[in-house]
């Protein structure tokens, strides 16, 4: 289900629908990212840390959290013209290999744009949980809204 701008309102809630952290997502992410920390990498290394177990990247679970929220679910597909950033996020607790991760948003504030009078800006409280409902991550982002549905508007350029 894709929702209308006019559909929005402060407190609306949202979950995404879940995704598995494998071995392969975080050797996957340290080969693009060149942080090949033992943190990530090396059981040996992980098993004397303070966590005692390897750990995913927080960026990698940062980025899942993004793919979650707007790409997997599609409720904002119709309106979402651009993601606009991210504040006072917090990595809270470690995402482990194995771990199902969720996203709970909720709709904090909506505005409209200052600069052009057929868009808005939405920010959103965001959570990234575990399948256990452990908060791992926290913090707001924010995105560019459409009032009127992009289908829409591209059918009306053309």
């Amino acid at each position: 289900m894709s929702y209308r701008f006019e559909d929005l309102h402060v407190g609306m809630r949202f979950r995404s629908p879940g995704r598995t952290v494998g071995e392969a997502d975080v050797m996957a992410f340290a080969g693009l990212t060149g942080d090949f920390s033992e943190l990530h990498t090396s059981d040996v290394y992980a098993a004397s840390s303070q966590f005692g177990r390897r750990v995913a990247h927080g960026m990698l679970g940062l980025s899942y959290a993004h793919g979650l929220m707007w790409a997997r679910t599609g409720e904002l597909r119709e309106i979402a013209i651009a993601f606009l950033g991210i504040g006072d996020w917090r990595f809270v607790g470690p995402i482990f290999i194995g771990d199902t991760i969720f996203v709970n948003y909720v709709i904090a504030e909506i505005r409209d744009s200052r600069s052009k009078p057929n868009q808005a800006i939405a920010t959103f409280d965001v959570e990234v949980v575990n399948q256990s409902g452990d908060i791992l991550q926290k913090g707001r982002k924010s995105l560019l809204l459409s009032k009127t549905p992009l289908a829409a508007v591209a059918a009306s350029a053309a």
